[in-house]
């Protein structure tokens, strides 16, 4: 089986089922990268990977544009990034990445990780979001390896995504 997931989400909710399901998955020491045009959905899907990390899904999720870096504390530790401001490597890795999963407790979603390409640490998830029309997006999920794509196709058969290998 591939590495490659594509999948389609026709809504706001079925992103976030997307991300509930890769929570779910990680054990820590896990990046997310997580790339696509504004409004694409990459708070949505942090949303649900929050609470697949067992965040409290009272715990409001929003965009770190304006901060950086947010925190969240569930069963795993959740840094949720922005790098759409960043210019430089050196301004992305003072944000503390190397410390951030230093414990082995936590994951990084960084939106906007297409940017620096190649600099992230760690055991990496690519998850590229593509506007298909105002409500619908087109997914494309690389795993690190085959194993971790197989993993997450198995708990994703258990939502209403529609995941299959992509082309």
């Amino acid at each position: 089986m591939p590495r490659v997931i594509e999948t389609h989400s026709r809504s706001p909710r079925q992103t976030r089922e997307l991300g509930r399901a890769l929570g779910e998955l990680l054990s820590g020491g896990e990046v997310i990268e997580l790339c696509g045009p504004l409004g694409s959905g990459k708070t949505e899907l942090t949303k649900g990977l929050a609470v697949g990390l067992g965040i409290p899904e009272d715990e409001p999720v929003v965009s770190p544009t304006f901060v950086l870096v947010r925190e969240y504390v569930g069963r795993l530790r959740l840094y949720h990034c922005d790098a759409y401001s960043l210019r430089t490597v050196d301004e992305l890795l003072a944000l503390g990445l190397e410390e951030m999963l230093e414990p082995g407790d936590s994951v990084i979603a960084i939106e906007w990780a297409d940017r620096f390409p190649g600099v992230l640490p760690a055991e990496v998830f690519r998850v590229d979001l593509a506007h298909e029309n105002q409500l619908s997006r087109r997914i494309h999920i690389a795993a690190p390896s085959r194993a971790r794509a197989t993993q997450l196709r198995r708990r994703l058969a258990k939502t209403d995504c529609d995941a299959r290998p992509a082309p």
